[in-house]
């Protein structure tokens, strides 16, 4: 099979390096980071494309889809593959398309557009975008490796969502560029509210080709760490910076014990037993948020200006769905869940949870704006897995005492929690994809439509 895909695909792409049927180079390019879930793990690692094709240009995206519309083959997109839940896994063989080489930053505009293809490292646009004083509005945790194209269709939220929200949120995303997978492929320019079509879709409904991000203007930012004798203290100052209006903040992220333990680079940040806040904080405000903390009852253990995606140390390495990671290495047997918990029993919740599971579940919370302009503490808890029936106990408990949870641990849009309720995501596929052509799978509830058949 991979010498027939191989052989078809050589008359679109010019390149013969860019067409990879090497098993270690499909096995890798198949994958994302769906391992972080014990459940997943199972059920993807086996899962490999029939072949990856790289392309860098527009062009070759529509003769790619033109050419595997018509031999019925399966294309799932990726990126830099930084992705949690499978997003970019192929569950159905075929082709893997890979955009990580449409990495072009074409421009910015005056009012601080960026335009960009979709494979731009999100560190890139955040470095190019400063010199011109402008900064991405949010990045995830991944950004020095991630595309911006794989953050707005698999991604959500990250540094900056306090102030800014989440990819769907305010307008970011003023434009996409769009691929269909029609019998004839289309170039479609999505604006405005027709961007929620594509948006964290997993390239299951067309295929982003390029960006217009909105960008905010450049502040100067300074990192801060500060101890806090108990996670309660931590969270209630954690709270007022991010919600009082006053505090110009790109980051609030809290930690309770011992999640800090498992940050082993940046032990002379972290006070043994003790519950820890993660701050960016406009470096202008930092003598007199020291203050405060300081008159809380925390202790600044750390506070140094931000310079760019290479500073040393990077609270951002630590912070989102990194916190996970770094307690998987203390503990293989961690995984997470994806929570929003209520601002006003956010600690009546988390004690109940405390309760019912031990310290099976640890408390780390990432304050963000919500498309209704409320501050909401985002809980990414590290829990314990022993058993998928286990992990479903916590989950379901988890919404019977209002704390919703999108579970990581379905490749599924609609059950990750990324599905719209509108069903614009379904009705574009329907529009887009008619053949299920496009990452099949993973848009559970999308059924192809068999024509009727007349009488005779």
């Amino acid at each position: 099979m991979h010498e027939g895909f191989a052989a078809g695909l050589s008359g679109i792409i010019p390149d013969p390096d860019r067409i990879l049927t090497a098993p270690a180079v499909l096995e890798r390019l198949s994958h994302d980071f769906y391992w972080y879930s014990p459940v997943l793990r199972p059920q993807l690692a086996p899962k490999v494309g029939d072949i990856v094709v790289q392309t860098v240009s527009v062009d070759e995206v529509v003769a790619v889809l033109r050419y595997a519309g018509q031999q019925g083959v399966p294309v799932t997109v990726r990126g830099a593959g930084t992705g949690n839940c499978g997003q970019s896994v192929p569950l159905e063989g075929g082709i893997v398309l890979d955009l990580s080489l449409m990495d072009k930053l074409e421009g910015i505009t005056p009012d601080g557009v960026a335009v960009c293809e979709p494979g731009v490292r999100m560190a890139l646009l955040e470095t190019e975008a400063r010199k011109l004083g402008w900064e991405l509005r949010m990045y995830p945790s991944t950004f020095n490796k991630a595309t911006l194209g794989g953050f707005l269709a698999g991604g959500s939220a990250g540094v900056g969502s306090v102030t800014h929200g989440s990819v769907r949120d305010f307008h970011t995303v003023r434009a996409v560029e769009v691929v269909t997978m029609e019998e004839e492929p289309r170039v479609v320019l999505l604006e405005g509210d027709a961007v929620h079509e594509v948006l964290l879709a997993w390239g299951t409904n067309g295929i982003i080709t390029r960006v217009w991000l909105a960008l905010t203007p450049a502040v100067a930012w300074t990192q801060m760490a500060i101890a806090f004798p108990m996670f309660e203290d931590a969270f209630y100052f954690s709270d007022m910076v991010a919600r009082v209006l006053e505090w110009n903040k790109r980051l609030v992220t809290v930690f309770e014990w011992p999640l800090p333990s498992f940050f082993t680079p940046i032990q002379a940040l972290v006070r043994e037993g003790k519950a820890l806040v993660f701050l960016m904080i406009a470096t202008a405000q930092v003598a007199k948020l020291r203050a405060l903390a300081e008159s809380a009852g925390g202790e600044v253990t750390f506070s140094g200006e931000f310079e760019g995606p290479r500073v040393q140390p990077l609270l951002s390495d630590y912070i989102w769905n990194h916190t996970t990671l770094w307690a998987m290495k203390a503990d293989p047997s961690y995984t997470y869940l994806q929570c929003s918990f209520d601002l006003s029993k956010c600690i009546e919740q988390s004690r109940k949870l405390r309760q019912r599971f031990g310290e099976d579940i640890l408390f780390h919370l990432e304050f963000m704006k919500n498309s209704y302009e409320t501050v909401i503490p985002a809980g990414i808890p590290v829990v314990r897995f022993t058993s998928e029936e286990r992990l479903n106990e916590m989950i379901e408990f988890c919404r019977s005492i209002g704390v919703l949870v999108a579970n990581p641990h379905v490749n599924e849009l609609e059950g990750s929690g990324r599905f719209r309720p509108d069903n614009l995501q379904l009705e574009a596929k329907q529009r887009y994809d008619p053949r299920g052509l496009l990452n099949p799978g993973k848009m559970v509830s999308f059924r192809v439509e068999v024509p009727a058949i007349a009488n005779g």
